[in-house]
């Protein structure tokens, strides 16, 4: 009877084990230096911010999925006739990874990303901003430790940021993170 619980117990370690190398949870912040491509209207980049929630689900060895749920600030500043006027736009951003572990400590990060539009700092038409954001991230990951990391990404918007006007998002993201 003892031995019976004795290797139940040591199994259900090992299982909780197994399923904590599997499932890693943590959280990031960082900086932005957005701006907007493909406008024919002069715009110059702002620096801003990004933080949230970041999970990584390994499926293989080099292999994981690493969906975050983000708060990250975007948008460009730009010239009109009553001087600059900058657009700061704030998103919901759920990126979903795929991450190609390239050594121990490297990794290579590619994937989609939605964004939903919550806040509009000063707003230069308040009727024509888009709500839905999409884009496609790369980037690199850098493991310090087995808990600290940080991040280089890209992420390039595929949709218009506003119904009146060709731009689109364009964000240089610099991360800092720590894995529980």
């Amino acid at each position: 009877m003892k031995k019976t619980h004795l290797i139940t117990f040591a199994l259900l370690l090992f299982a909780m084990n197994t399923q904590a190398q599997l499932l890693q949870i943590g959280a990031k912040a960082g900086l932005n230096y957005a701006n907007f491509s493909g406008t024919e209207i002069q715009t110059d980049a702002i620096t801003s911010y990004h933080a949230g929630l970041i999970a990584e689900v390994k499926l293989l060895d080099k292999f994981a999925i690493q969906p975050e749920l983000l708060y990250t600030t975007q948008g460009a500043t730009y010239k009109t006739a009553l001087g600059d006027v900058k657009n700061e736009l704030g998103y919901i951003a759920i990126p979903v990874l795929a991450k190609i572990y390239l050594s121990k400590s490297f990794s290579l990060e590619l994937g989609p990303q939605a964004s939903f539009l919550l806040s509009e700092k000063d707003k230069f038409n308040v009727n024509d901003a888009n709500t839905f954001d999409f884009a496609v991230d790369a980037g690199l990951s850098f493991k310090i430790t087995k808990s600290l990391f940080i991040q280089g990404r890209y992420v390039l918007g595929l949709t218009e940021v506003s119904t009146n006007a060709d731009a689109k998002n364009s964000v240089l993201q610099f991360s800092a993170g720590l894995m529980f």
